[in-house]
């Protein structure tokens, strides 16, 4: 049976037995290769591969490159030292530039071209034509985030299979192409009707859908599938730790919150000391470029966690976050497939 359920790829909760056990279940599993080096994207694939005949998606980040700044990254260490001092602790010396882009990152496509995923996707934008034209020749469909008509345009005329429309309501990174330009933070469905409207590319919804019900509503206002990202971090087979799976059921689920702090992008995450920070001491002061400012961030996360301190964890959610349920990701599926058909029918109940 297919489903129209896409796990979204969120770095540090997807994994190979997560994106496996969505796609053995019908629907389209993830796994997210942004963060990752070529050696450790070809265990998470292969790992997939024996985990599962199916297809699924392998995502990759394809941001602009990082502009290194020592004036504004010294400033941003400055303000994060009283954090580290409270775990007794400096701050590092300096940053550095911790991911490549896919777009700058000739020896991933390679990988790629190698392995043959049924789908890759990206996110931050597009990467050069002449690497979507490689990855198009090889056989794999592709896939990119839009959170405007504006970059859902490019996405179509760049010539992909589809387009993600990302709403403000998702967890994780906003996927805009360009972070210092005017966001307009559409809803999801409210962007999913503009580029099912405007575009003629097949859309999927993303951003604060969690159960079958909102598949079915996507789907109804003219959506190909539906991808849930914060549905999935409850199930055993993510990657969240302990501390994040607890912060999920508590009061930072319902206050989540859009910012830059953490990584230099705008992201959406659980309320927490980090988000905090974000709200008060670091406030006025600009992160430096991302992936720059995620190496601070992971920093204090990892000085922090070591004192017994887990709220300066990057704990991506959405605004959907208080409706996760915990189950293995097969039964929610499955659980995901009653919903539409149930809501289906109290459609046609509430018509006739």
């Amino acid at each position: 049976m297919k489903l129209p359920i896409i796990q979204a790829p969120m770095a540090g909760v997807s994994t190979p037995a997560l994106a496996a056990a969505v796609s053995n279940a019908g629907g389209l599993g993830s796994i997210g290769i942004g963060a990752s080096d070529v050696a450790g994207a070809r265990a998470m694939i292969d790992e997939t591969f024996a985990r599962t005949d199916r297809p699924f998606n392998v995502n990759v980040f394809a941001h602009g490159p990082a502009v290194q700044d020592p004036e504004r990254e010294a400033a941003w260490l400055a303000a994060l030292r009283p954090a580290f001092a409270e775990f007794g602790a400096a701050p590092p010396a300096s940053l550095r530039v911790i991911y490549k882009s896919f777009s700058d990152d000739p020896e991933m496509l390679s990988l790629l071209v190698e392995k043959k995923p049924a789908v890759v996707s990206f996110h931050f934008g597009l990467p050069p034509a002449e690497t979507i034209t490689a990855l198009k020749d090889a056989g794999i469909r592709l896939l990119a985030t839009a959170t405007s008509l504006a970059e859902a345009e490019a996405v179509e005329a760049a010539g992909l299979d589809a387009v993600i429309a990302q709403g403000i309501e998702a967890g994780g990174h906003r996927g805009v192409f360009d972070p210092q330009a005017v966001d307009d933070g559409p809803g999801t469905f409210a962007l999913t009707r503009l580029l099912v409207r405007k575009t003629g590319i097949p859309v999927i919804a993303a951003g604060g859908i969690m159960d079958g019900a909102g598949i079915a509503a996507a789907c109804d206002l003219g959506a190909v599938a539906a991808q849930l990202g914060t549905a999935f971090i409850a199930c055993p087979e993510s990657a969240a730790d302990d501390a994040y799976r607890a912060a999920l059921k508590g009061h930072g689920a319902l206050h989540t919150r859009l910012t830059t702090a953490i990584s230099g992008r705008p992201a959406r995450a659980l309320a927490n000391r980090f988000t905090e920070l974000a709200e008060t001491s670091l406030l006025g002061t600009t992160p430096p470029d991302y992936p720059i400012a995620y190496d601070a961030g992971k920093a204090l996360h990892a000085t922090a966690k070591a004192c017994g301190e887990a709220g300066y964890g990057a704990q991506w959610a959405g605004q959907g976050a208080p409706l996760a349920r915990v189950m293995p990701a097969a039964e929610l599926m499955a659980t995901l497939a009653l919903e539409m058909r149930f809501d289906e029918v109290s459609c046609i109940d509430r018509r006739s």
